[in-house]
Parts: structure tokens; sequence; C-alpha cells
């Protein structure tokens, strides 16, 4: 179904940060950020009862897993997420999914790229209950946005990230093809450009229809692997227990495709330097990742083009309309040079 739109909107703005103090457990509007209860209640019933038995579940996993809640994260945007103590003393993560909903990861998908990746460039995943959608997963540190680095520096850490995590898929599995994406995005980004009463040129549009056409006639399937698929600074966590400085990624979307798409995520990212100067700053973006990758740089060009469009329209959609306005803006100065 869908992948990439699946939590760009609140990533812009919501970044994964620990509570300076720990949250008690003793009512269900406790254990998540407001965004994610005001997400669940829009699912109606299903996500009414998700949040009611939301403590249930937790008391549950502590007795069957043997873990201990410590301490709730905020940050999320689908989820319950905490740092938990397993029996043997170990620290943990338990993140519980609310119910599916358009728009959000697909929570299969994930645990598959996780058991795929098995824990090299992706944390680690110990158990995983697909019926309560609940994953046990290895605690890691603070992310890549907030050590200090620069904007440069961030680009190369994930791209030496992703190249070290973009392996070839040759069993069976269930993740997403890229051109099921394809098709997904084709159709999203005309209806919700219609929806939203047409905030931007139909030219616009156009152009990112034409270069998803171009994306599905040019990827080579035999070279098909492992794309996380939202991979910016927010989703980059330190590895603790290296001595030198590294990295895992979580989050993942559960893709097969193209490298380029996991560079075109990229392309839209740090968007307040990115609205200076959009095209200059973007061309020279876009040849930094080709160099640093290796990968074609018209692939990685229509990509964040597509992005930035299909994001923008989003962030309008879920009520940040400046930031969503302002990604658009990139797009119509990329479009001098696309067309």
């Amino acid at each position: 179904m869908r992948s990439g739109l699946k939590k760009v909107g609140e990533l812009v703005l919501i970044r994964f940060k620990i509570r300076k103090e720990r949250k008690m457990m003793d009512g269900k509007n406790e254990l998540v950020p407001q965004f994610v209860q005001q997400k669940a209640k829009s699912l109606g019933d299903e996500g009414e009862k998700w949040l009611h038995h939301l403590k249930d579940m937790i008391d549950d996993l502590e007795q069957r897993w043997g873990i201990r809640v410590e301490q709730t994260l905020e940050g999320g945007s689908e989820a319950f997420v905490a740092e938990v103590t397993t029996q043997d003393g170990n620290n943990a993560i338990l993140k519980l999914m609310m119910p599916q909903m358009e728009g959000n990861s697909v929570f299969e998908q994930e645990v598959t790229a996780l058991r795929v990746a098995n824990g090299d460039g992706y944390v680690r995943l110990i158990k995983a209950e697909l019926s309560q959608r609940a994953i046990l997963l290895e605690r890691l540190g603070p992310p890549l946005h907030q050590l200090g680095y620069s904007t440069k520096e961030e680009m190369e850490i994930i791209c030496s990230l992703l190249k070290r995590s973009w392996q070839p898929i040759q069993q069976p599995h269930q993740l997403q093809s890229i051109d099921e994406l394809i098709k997904w995005f084709t159709n999203f980004i005309p209806e919700l450009w219609n929806n939203l009463g047409k905030p931007c040129s139909k030219a616009l549009i156009d152009q990112s229809l034409t270069f998803l056409e171009s994306r599905l006639t040019n990827i080579d399937f035999t070279k098909a692997v492992l794309v996380h698929g939202d991979a910016h600074h927010g989703n980059v966590l330190q590895d603790l227990t290296k001595t030198h400085p590294s990295f895992k990624l979580i989050d993942p979307d559960g893709l097969i495709g193209e490298p380029s798409y996991d560079l075109g995520v990229l392309m839209r990212e740090w968007l307040d330097e990115l609205i200076e100067d959009p095209l200059e700053i973007g061309k020279k973006r876009c040849a930094l990742l080709g160099q640093l990758t290796g990968v074609d740089t018209q692939g990685i060009w229509e990509w964040g083009y597509i992005q930035s469009v299909s994001t923008g329209l989003f962030l309008i959609k879920s009520d940040q309309e400046q930031f969503g306005r302002n990604m658009l803006k990139v797009a119509e100065a990329w479009k001098k040079i696309s067309s």
C-alpha cells in the first residue's frame, strides 16, 4: 500500500526525545502523546478501544515478555513507545502500534524489514507479537539530529548507513514493492491536490506524475534492495555499544526498490536551509548524495521532487500549512530545470 508518506507530516516537526520526568501509568491519556491520541480517536470506535485497552496490553506484555516499563518516550507519531528493562537486566524499547490508518506505517512490513536486516544497519528486533501490534527492540542512543553534526556531516553519516543497509532481497518476503508505491503516489498526489483546493499549480502536479512514470520505467527490479523509506536524521540513532560513533536506522517502512528512493527523502529534509535558495542548494545536495553513494543523480532528483510535492501537500492536510507551502515552493523552484 503506502510508504514514504507514512510519517512525513509528523516527522518534520516531531522528533524523538525522552520525557524528562517519568509518566505515571494510571491513565490512558498519560501513555501516549496528545498527537497519537488524536490520531487514534480519529479512527472512531477502533481507536478509542485501543486507547482504552492500552494499559491492559502493556500489563499483559510485561507479564508474558518478562519486562518492566521504566518510562514512556515522547515523539512517536503512531505508537506507544517506552523504555523497558528485561528479566536479565538488559535495556530495551517496547513499541505498541495504534490500529492501522491511511498514511501510517504498515506494521507487518516494518517487522519484516527488521527481520530481513537482522540488526545490520537497523535496530535489532528482539520480539514481535503481530496480533497485538507490539515489538521489543534493542535500546539505542539519541537521534542524529541531537548530536551537533553539520548538515553535510549528517548526510555523510546517513548515506554511509544506507549503503550498508541496501542489501539484495532474495528470499520470499512481505515487503512493499516500489512499483506498488509508485501507483499509490500516482493516485494520491492529484487526489490530495484537488481535495485541498489546488494549493499549487497543476504544472507542479503534472511534473510529479511525469517523474513517477519515469521511475516506473527505469527501475531495474533485478537489482532491487531493502529500502528504508524514511531515513531522515530523526530515524538514525546512535549505537552506544560501539566505542566509535556508530548509528542504526529505526522505523523502516519495509520497501523493496531502488536506492534513489531513500535519497529522494533526504532531498526534502533540512527545509530551513533549503528554502533559502532551493534551486542552487537542491542541485548541490543532489550532486553530493550521488557522490556519497554512487547512485544515479537523475533518480535522486526525480524522487526528491516527488517527495517535496507529496510531502508539501500532506503537511498542508496535517494543519502544518506554512511548512507545506515552503516545501511546495522548493518544488516550484526545482521545476525550472525539471521540465
